[in-house]
């Protein structure tokens, strides 16, 4: 049985606390690997070397900063194929949604190698007489990430490139179902020569995240997962004084309307909705189909259904692979019933596709005639199941997205540009797709969104990003008149 330790000063350090959890491999059922627990003492270790490595941190230069993370960029994308094996074995995913994963994080790397440019302040010359004044952007100190197991390489790349741009030490909390990309990842920055303890990778369950939500040396905590836990990190990290970027749960809706392109659409709605067996953030939920389109969006969604090859993400022509743990897969599964007995129609039941062997599997699922308010469409599912909600307007369709307990991503599909124009104006939802159905911004735009899903005043990477882990100094200065000075300064004073 492998086992995998902490990351602690530059190297693996085996755990000393006695707990552990299993690392399954979700495609076959079975544990691969055993990954230690961090118990108080281990926690608080962790932080005093990122604390010790903070100090001198800080103080390198840009330069130097960018010239590593230029580095780290090479490794990652040399390497990407080895992560991405090990995001298939742990998670489950297909091979080529792997690649899509790390390739996304790599984005945000190239963003972060920009620091000399993001990290500069403004100034005012001759605010008064004498007087100029200029603002600063320093580093937190000690900064902690807590990432969820569906993005176990993109979402922990996500925080640490600006973090460690910033100047800070990073403490990353890995989810401890996957954790082997987390400690492939500190290897990595420390091949490209990042400095023993600016990263630190700590494993374990909510003992650990607890400490570091009361750790006094913890200056920030950023989150990415469920809404009830980025609630409760949210609410006890700034009880204890931390700034604090939580980031919950989705429903994102799909609008689709009369005037669509059905192909399209249809197309739109399978891939974002069962691609990485729909255990994403921005996955297409609901999708809100307007009019007269409806039976034939729900036809066009239906025929697809067959093409899409489920089975081990080791083999190149599998889609979809297997859900991360038993536990999940029935309760995704459990929504079935639940929609029927809410009066849905259950077009197609993923509990019927037979799986050889004990992985984790689930076929995809579509239900269709659901209505607002259930619980099939209040709740996120996380899982290969696409719900379809039929409204006679557009305002109807409107009102069911803005109502919603989630604002995180949402999409329109319509060829109509006026239309277009007013639900990306009117919608109250963090980020928006025109005929785009998984609208994650680009890197050095920012990820978040709105009232449920996200906890906070600063959406993820990008310019919120850096200014989430920097705080702003202004400085006021005068300096006497030269012509008054005493002290021979080279040049006439009357100059």
């Amino acid at each position: 049985m492998r086992h995998i330790g902490h990351w602690i000063d530059g190297a693996e350090v085996a755990g000393r606390s006695g707990r552990s959890g299993p690392v399954y491999d979700p495609a076959v059922g079975a544990v691969q690997a055993r990954v230690a627990f961090a118990d108080l003492d281990e926690v608080d270790a962790v932080v005093a070397s990122a604390e010790r490595a903070s100090l001198a941190w800080r103080e390198s230069s840009l330069s130097r900063r960018a010239e590593i993370l230029f580095r780290f960029r090479e490794l990652l994308d040399h390497r990407k194929a080895d992560l991405a094996r090990i995001l298939t074995s742990e998670h489950g995913k297909v091979f080529s949604d792997a690649m899509g994963e790390i390739s996304r994080g790599l984005e945000n790397v190239e963003f972060a190698c920009g620091v000399p440019h993001l990290l500069k302040g403004e100034h005012s010359e001759q605010a008064a007489n004498g007087v100029d004044v200029y603002s600063l952007r320093q580093p937190l100190g000690v900064v902690a990430g807590i990432t969820p197991f569906n993005f176990p390489a993109m979402v922990p790349i996500w925080m640490l490139a600006n973090a460690i741009a910033c100047g800070n030490a990073f403490v990353l909390k890995p989810s401890e179902k996957n954790p082997g990309s987390s400690m492939f990842l500190a290897a990595l920055l420390k091949e490209a020569g990042l400095p023993d303890g600016v990263l630190n990778v700590v494993h374990g369950d909510k003992l650990v995240v607890d400490r570091l939500i009361e750790h006094p040396a913890v200056a920030a905590l950023s989150f990415v997962g469920s809404t009830p836990i980025a609630k409760y990190i949210y609410d006890n990290g700034t009880h204890h004084g931390k700034r604090v970027q939580a980031l919950g749960g989705a429903k994102n809706h799909m609008l689709v309307l009369p005037d669509a392109d059905i192909d399209m659409a249809a197309d739109a709605a399978v891939s974002a909705a069962y691609g990485s067996a729909g255990e994403r953030c921005m996955a297409i939920s609901v999708v809100v189909a307007v009019g007269s389109v409806a039976d034939p969006l729900v036809r066009a969604i239906e025929a697809r259904l067959d093409r899409i090859k489920v089975g081990p993400g080791t083999d190149p022509q599998n889609e979809m692979g297997p859900l991360i743990t038993r536990e999940h897969r029935d309760r995704v599964a459990s929504y079935l019933d639940v929609a029927v007995a809410e009066g849905a129609t259950v077009v197609r039941d993923g509990r019927k596709q037979a799986f050889a062997g004990e992985g984790f599997f689930l076929g995809v699922s579509l239900i269709d005639h659901i209505q607002p308010g259930t619980r099939v469409h209040r709740e996120e599912i996380f899982g290969p199941v696409l719900s379809v909600l039929r409204v006679g307007t557009y305002e109807e369709a409107m009102a069911i997205v803005n109502n919603h307990e989630f604002g995180n991503g949402t999409a329109i599909f319509t060829r109509d540009g006026g239309a277009a124009r007013r639900f990306q104006r009117e919608v109250d939802v963090g980020m928006v797709g025109i005929n785009v159905p998984i609208p994650v911004p680009v890197s050095y735009y920012s990820f978040g969104g709105w009232r449920a899903s996200l906890f906070g005043d600063h959406h993820m990477y990008g310019p919120e990003g850096i200014r989430f882990f920097t705080r702003t100094k202004v400085v006021t200065q005068r300096w006497p008149d030269p012509s008054t000075s005493k002290i021979d300064l080279g040049f006439p004073r009357n100059r």
